[in-house]
């Protein structure tokens, strides 16, 4: 008897329903979304975060395990290389359903499971804006205190001047 799975199953025997499973994850890995029906996504989801997890692994026992799930070399290649380095500080949830609508031909509810992805664009503009107030910062001090630094570097321009006018003298003296 075959051991039960949690959630509707998705017909056919419990091997097609592992074939079905292993070729929607290896499409998703493949094109990073996908549309399926909400039960399909759903069933779909552990198996694919389940994958990631052991990609971010990445010793040869999990490239294995992999394997046995996901049979393209190619797409494995990829979630090892690509997909795996991309969640490295997210500890979870990576994948996200998004609920679609009804299909047209038997009103099936619809939906797009996709990869999340990091959005380094959003956090990027913090950090120079951070900088960006330091070094306002530093030029008010420095505006503030702004005699004193002023002729620092008026002196030291003056000192140089002389001693460049001197080794002048000596070239041409020699």
């Amino acid at each position: 008897m075959p051991t039960p799975t949690r959630g509707p199953r998705l017909g056919g025997s419990p091997a097609h329903e592992r074939l079905m499973l292993a070729n929607l994850a290896t499409s998703l890995f493949k094109h990073g979304r996908i549309t399926t029906t909400e039960t399909k996504a759903k069933r779909l989801r552990p198996l694919a975060e389940q994958l990631i997890t052991k990609a971010k692994r990445g010793d040869l026992h999990a490239r294995r395990q992999a394997l046995s799930v996901v049979r393209d070399k190619d797409v494995v290649f990829a979630l090892f290389d690509q997909i795996a380095p991309r969640f490295s500080n997210r500890p979870g949830g990576y994948t996200r359903i998004v609920k679609k609508g009804p299909r047209k031909g038997d009103a099936a509810p619809m939906a797009i499971i996709e990869l999340v992805e990091e959005l380094e664009v959003a956090a990027a503009p913090k950090a120079p804006r951070k900088a960006a107030r330091k070094a306002a910062k530093a030029d008010s001090i420095a505006v503030l205190a702004g005699d004193e630094a002023e002729e620092a570097p008026a002196a030291a321009a003056s000192d140089e001047a002389p001693a460049a006018d001197e080794a002048k003298d000596d070239e041409t003296k020699a």
